[in-house]
């Protein structure tokens, strides 16, 4: 009688079903398009909490390729909705402190999602972080799989931050201004007399790129964490409580939605 029950399960589960589908439809109706984000990142936070929930028999990669699938869905919504850009943060430097076995499961799924993302013809995909921190066979796995989406002429541009710390960017930033001002024999004196904040931005790992408008964070965290640290100076937040790979795109419509309401004012 296994397949009764099966059948009464499907049954019951129809009308949630339906509801869902109907609320995520409303969703979609009431999003005004010149109101929506041109440049969305997101915190993907709570892999491993989900798996430990979820998988408690498998190990924390099953967690990881959960968030990655989740990612890949995500970027197609925001293509759905017309986005340009979308930035994935998914290992900060602080990461990589973690146990070593832990973080192999982590830039395994993340080669897997660079690979999975660089293959989507409309979509240019890039890496923004300090690749010299991973190991050099993946290190240069990506940089190949990212140069191969360079190629294409996508419609959506996604940014995949891996080894990504925002204090880093922005040493790095002032590493690279320096030294391409000290090519032109400009002397520090020199430097500090004239360099401007655009001189800066020029050299962040986002370059060239708008800020985001709308960052969203799941898990439940409420805090920053050194995310875009620069560029986000005027973007919106939004807090999901869902964990990565449980997010939903009723709650993208609602995150989308939450940021439409806003009247921003960029500190005026």
């Amino acid at each position: 009688m296994a397949w009764w029950h099966d059948l009464k399960e499907r049954l019951a589960g129809a009308p949630r079903d339906l509801a869902y589908q109907t609320y995520e439809q409303q969703l979609r109706h009431e999003l005004v398009r010149e109101r929506l984000p041109k440049h969305v990142a997101v915190q993907a936070d709570g892999n491993r909490r989900w798996a430990r929930t979820n998988a408690p028999d498998q190990p924390l990669i099953a967690g990881y390729r959960a968030g990655a699938d989740k990612l890949v869905e995500f970027c197609q919504w925001c293509a759905d909705v017309d986005i340009d850009v979308v930035t994935l943060w998914v290992l900060s430097t602080d990461n990589l402190n973690r146990a070593g076995s832990e973080v192999d499961e982590i830039l395994t799924a993340i080669e897997e999602l660079v690979t999975a993302l660089a293959r989507v013809p409309e979509w240019h995909v890039g890496t923004v972080g300090d690749l010299s921190l991973l190991p050099e066979p993946i290190a240069e796995r990506l940089r190949t799989a990212a140069s191969e989406s360079e190629a294409t002429a996508g419609s959506l541009r996604v940014n995949v931050a891996v080894a990504y710390g925002g204090k880093h960017e922005l040493r790095d930033a002032v590493r690279s201004l320096l030294a391409a001002e000290a090519d032109k024999g400009t002397t520090l004196a020199e430097l500090a007399r004239t360099v401007e904040v655009e001189d800066i931005a020029a050299h962040l790992y986002t370059k060239g790129q708008p800020d985001p408008d709308l960052i969203i964070r799941t898990s439940g965290e409420q805090r920053l964490g050194g995310f875009l640290m620069w560029q986000s100076a005027h973007s919106e937040y939004y807090f999901c409580e869902a964990l990565w790979p449980d997010f939903r795109k009723v709650d993208f419509y609602r995150a989308l939605r939450s940021y439409a309401q806003r009247e921003r004012r960029f500190g005026k």
